[in-house]
């Protein structure tokens, strides 16, 4: 079965085509066919003056346009279309979805933070991994930050805060802001065993990459602090040249590792996981499900 996930975000637009296939034992794999990233960047419009402006609207609109295409050569019939935290914040994201959905026939479904906490935490990966451990998804987008956090393969919370890379680039982020979220943090987290991090979104995957870590290996809370170091003290052409960056990658990466490492330290995090998971690959777990259910009551 070919699925295909679109997640638009604050910073980027990403089309993703999985194959789902049969495995030992009749487990489930997922295997990437193509992803492609367009960097929208509705984040600078929207938290700034609150709407996407003409010139963005129409790249999203070509954006899709060019997926479908895309999806048409792949020969995919089930696509999933979600948008998160620019797109809930942006006064005409429901005029725009609906010019999307008149053009190409691609519906965008606008979802919470707590239903992208969900979605994000439908890659299962924990589950895979010590039950000794407690594990907290930390997923750092534009425009929020979904935590979900569980312990002994029992979900304990999931929750959504506005403070995203490009929100904290803007100077968008209050101090209230970050203590409601440290506090948030520590309460729920405290008295659980051992809490280990995974870590999602762009900017972490880079810095795993950077790392030369092998697949599988963590990174330490004190490797995030020294590359904070090293890149807050680079100009954006400085990391772009450096660390072959490309440019909306270079000036959201220190905002994002500020981000990451504070859910460690108030969580007592001292190692995250990147496994390459994101948005996009919940969003293909979740259309795998409904598309067996549709087969099923068939």
């Amino acid at each position: 079965m070919r699925l295909a996930a679109i997640d638009i975000g604050s910073n980027a637009a990403r089309l993703l085509i999985t194959d789902v296939i049969s495995g030992p034992q009749g487990t489930k794999e997922f295997i990437k066919v193509a992803l492609v990233r367009v960097p929208l960047r509705l984040g600078f419009d929207v938290f700034d003056k609150g709407e996407i402006s003409p010139t963005k609207a129409e790249n999203i609109l070509k954006t899709i346009k060019a997926y479908k295409l895309l999806l048409e050569v792949y020969d995919v019939k089930n696509v999933k279309a979600c948008a998160t935290s620019a797109m809930r914040d942006a006064v005409n994201s429901r005029e725009i979805i609906n010019k999307v959905l008149e053009e190409t026939g691609i519906e965008i479904e606008i979802i919470s933070g707590n239903e992208e906490a969900s979605l994000i935490y439908e890659n299962h990966i924990a589950e895979n991994m010590a039950d000794s451990e407690s594990y907290l998804y930390i997923d750092v987008g534009g425009g929020s930050t979904e935590l979900t956090f569980f312990s002994d393969n029992k979900l304990v919370f999931k929750e959504s805060f506005n403070i995203g890379t490009i929100r904290l680039l803007k100077n968008q982020v209050t101090e209230a802001s970050w203590d409601k979220m440290k506090e948030f943090i520590s309460k729920k987290t405290k008295g659980y065993h051992h809490v280990t991090a995974i870590g999602s979104g762009g900017n972490i995957n880079k810095v795993f990459s950077i790392s030369k870590r092998k697949e599988g290996k963590a990174l330490s809370l004190s490797t995030l602090r020294d590359y904070y170091k090293e890149f807050n003290n680079l100009s954006v052409s400085q990391r772009i040249s450096l660390y072959k960056l490309r440019e909306d990658r270079a000036d959201v990466i220190v905002p994002a590792l500020l981000i990451y490492i504070n859910v460690m330290r108030w969580s007592d995090a001292d190692q995250i996981y990147v496994p390459k998971i994101g948005l996009a690959d919940g969003l293909i777990h979740n259309l795998y499900d409904e598309v067996r259910l549709r087969n099923i009551e068939v």
